[in-house]
């Protein structure tokens, strides 16, 4: 029985524009015209196929099992039906496989073929596609928007593949017009019943340490590690930082040559402000490090809290310690993970000249 050249043709050249093997077309085709040959038969024959897709040949064959007395006629046969199908040096038990090929299911094999091929083909894309992205979770990728209306935006990864941005993972404010080529960050995979659900992000703290890997060799190379990153995207920033190497300083190598390594990185994140500190073991020090770019005076732990602390600011460093609405001190305790009260510690007043007169004057008239 045969597919037909033009068949075989057409299947060879979508399996290989689409790097699928034809083990994965071969197995399943051979299933399904198990159970269409069951069909077409009516009954519950044991059925052997197999199917050569270089070729595009199939055979179809029962096995039976010769018996004295046949019980079951879709299993079994005699030695005299054996002998008559030319099976003569046959003994009782023994199995025999008897090829078949009746002209009607010509028809119902090759609309078998080609249902089973189409669904395998899909399943076997939905499969590669998993399997390639479920590999780059945690990872950049790169991607172009192709459809942004109804509260949807969805972007195109490859030819094949698309990723859903949920509204949570956007960035406030920032524009997905068709066509906008954008970095992302693969948060999830999953698989579902209409195939590979790929979800990425824009908000994720993920993305901009994958974008200070790409733009700081230090970083890349693991020279300068990255201890902690909190955002709110789009708008602000802090990325705590470490190194074993005496030679380098981690915040000037992460901001770079007159700041353009961390525009760069602001660039692609639609103007996000990013404050990049040095990490501490000592809770006082990194708490001071993450208010930056306040001065802080002091740092006092709040004994009766667990985790928290008064830092201490003159009047004209109050506003850059709090943040616009709070936001630097907000991220600072995201930061360091402590509980952070901005006080105002006025400076001690130096005396002046006419202090002195005036004490002086009192002085003498106390002692008059």
């Amino acid at each position: 029985m045969q597919l037909g050249r033009d068949f075989v043709r057409a299947l060879k050249q979508i399996m290989q524009e689409r790097n699928l093997p034809l083990e994965v077309i071969s197995s399943g085709l051979e299933a399904a015209l198990v159970f269409a040959y069951r069909k077409y038969r009516g009954g519950n024959q044991n059925v052997e196929v197999y199917v050569a897709l270089e070729s595009g040949e199939i055979s179809i064959s029962e096995v039976r099992q010769i018996v004295d007395e046949i019980s079951d006629p879709d299993t079994e046969l005699t030695l005299d039906d054996a002998a008559k199908l030319g099976f003569n040096d046959v003994e009782v038990g023994d199995i025999v496989r008897v090829e078949v090929e009746p002209e009607k299911f010509g028809r119902i094999a090759a609309q078998t073929a080609r249902q089973v091929i189409i669904q395998r083909l899909k399943d076997a894309e939905r499969q590669i596609i998993y399997e390639e992205f479920s590999d780059k979770i945690g990872d950049l990728i790169n991607g172009v928007v192709f459809k942004s209306e109804d509260d949807q935006v969805l972007v195109r990864l490859n030819d094949r593949t698309e990723a859903i941005l949920p509204r949570e993972e956007r960035i406030v404010g920032e524009s997905y017009a068709l066509g906008s080529r954008m970095k992302f960050f693969l948060v999830e995979v999953r698989q579902t019943t209409r195939g590979p659900k790929i979800i990425v992000s824009r908000s994720h703290p993920g993305l901009l340490r994958k974008l200070l890997e790409l733009e700081i060799p230090e970083v890349r190379e693991g020279t300068i590690e990255i201890r902690e990153i909190v955002r709110e995207s789009g708008v602000r920033a802090k990325v705590a930082v470490s190194t074993l190497d005496p030679n380098v300083d981690p915040v000037g190598a992460c901001i770079g040559n007159a700041g353009a390594r961390i525009k760069s990185i602001s660039k692609e994140l639609g103007g996000e402000r990013i404050d990049v500190v040095v990490w501490s073991s000592d809770p006082l020090i990194f708490i001071r490090n993450a208010l930056s770019p306040a001065r802080v005076l002091k740092v006092e732990p709040v004994l009766e809290q667990e985790r928290a602390v008064q830092v201490f600011v003159r009047p004209d460093h109050l506003s850059l310690a709090i943040g616009k609405a709070g936001q630097n001190v907000r991220l600072a305790a995201r930061l360091t993970k402590w509980k952070i009260d901005i006080k105002v510690l006025e400076p001690e007043k130096l005396p002046t000249l006419q202090d002195l007169f005036d004490e002086l004057i009192n002085t003498e008239e106390v002692e008059s």
